[in-house]
């Protein structure tokens, strides 16, 4: 299976030279790209590319550094701009041995400029690095691409610089993922896998049913709670989740310490855990407006462009 280049596309309302030095001045490029985290030029010779290095932080202290060079042209009589570019690292932790691609400023006929990139590189590690990097690595590079791509985008139009969009698109997600884990795990194991005594026992003091009954019931509030975890992943937009969180969880309190106010003494109740994540949910509604999205951008070149 041939391997795909990676394109991204995005149209941007803004002129062409304040696109172009968002993306061309390293102090700037490096706010917004979420795949480098620090770019340096080199000295530059007349008529020579202009030749750089750069740092991506990977995590836990470490970091990969590589090497690049780039060559700006103009094309056409339309005023498009075109940036070729040549990068590679001899770090063999890295994924990326060399690569090429090119960056491209396309004037609009509203007054913007189409941002779009096209970029390929070869792997190390042999074959173990084909395969990673096809089913793991080039689909997670080329979305932190688009990412970045919508980031630049809402910094040129909007005027929110991209460390505040970073931290609320982190901020959303880890949230997310933390609530994903909360409803799944609490439907799973104490309501349908082993469908906890105190579980049954706050139920049936809430409403006149049986224990037979109670047990299903149970099992469908288990099947609903789930649903809401997995909600929570696959929903693009999440701040009406955060806020239908924030709305119940009171009422959810107010219902559990109503049908086992002796759960009160116990450590970690419903009280104060309910709290926590009732404040978690307030916090994560404040951040998870005009959250930064990769969905924007066009991933696949129209054929004949």
């Amino acid at each position: 299976m041939k391997k795909k280049s990676i394109y991204v596309e995005i149209p941007i309302r803004t002129s062409m030279d304040d696109l172009w030095k968002a993306s061309q001045e390293p102090s700037v490029h490096e706010r917004w790209d979420l795949r480098f985290s620090s770019i340096t030029y080199l000295p530059k010779a007349q008529g020579s590319p202009q030749r750089f290095t750069y740092k991506t932080k990977i995590g836990f202290g470490h970091d990969i550094s590589g090497w690049g060079q780039s060559v700006t042209a103009r094309k056409g009589g339309d005023g498009a701009r075109t940036s070729s570019l040549h990068f590679g690292t001899e770090q063999k932790r890295s994924i990326i041995r060399e690569g090429r691609g090119f960056w491209k400023y396309v004037p609009r006929q509203d007054g913007g400029v189409t941002f779009l990139t096209r970029y390929d590189y070869t792997t190390n590690f042999g074959a173990a690095g084909r395969l990673f990097d096809r089913l793991c690595f080039r689909p997670l590079i080329g979305w932190a691409t688009a990412l970045s791509f919508d980031v630049l985008k809402r910094w040129l139009e909007k005027g929110t610089v991209p460390e505040v969009q970073y931290r609320n698109f982190f901020v959303t997600w880890l949230s997310a993922i933390l609530f994903s884990f909360i409803w799944i795990y609490h439907g799973l194991v104490p309501k349908l896998i082993f469908q906890h005594p105190q579980e049954l026992a706050m139920l049936t003091s809430v409403l006149p049913i049986g224990e037979a009954v109670a047990h299903r019931v149970m099992s469908a509030i288990g099947i609903g709670e789930v649903v809401i975890g997995l909600l929570w992943l696959i929903c693009r937009r999440k701040r009406w989740l955060f806020a239908a969180q924030t709305a119940a969880f009171p009422l959810l309190t107010i219902g559990a310490v109503t049908a086992a106010p002796e759960s009160l003494t116990q450590p970690f109740n419903p009280l104060t855990f309910n709290l926590a994540l009732f404040a978690l949910s307030f916090l994560g509604f404040s951040f998870s407006k005009d959250v930064p999205t990769a969905k924007y951008c066009r991933r696949r070149q129209v054929t004949g462009e």
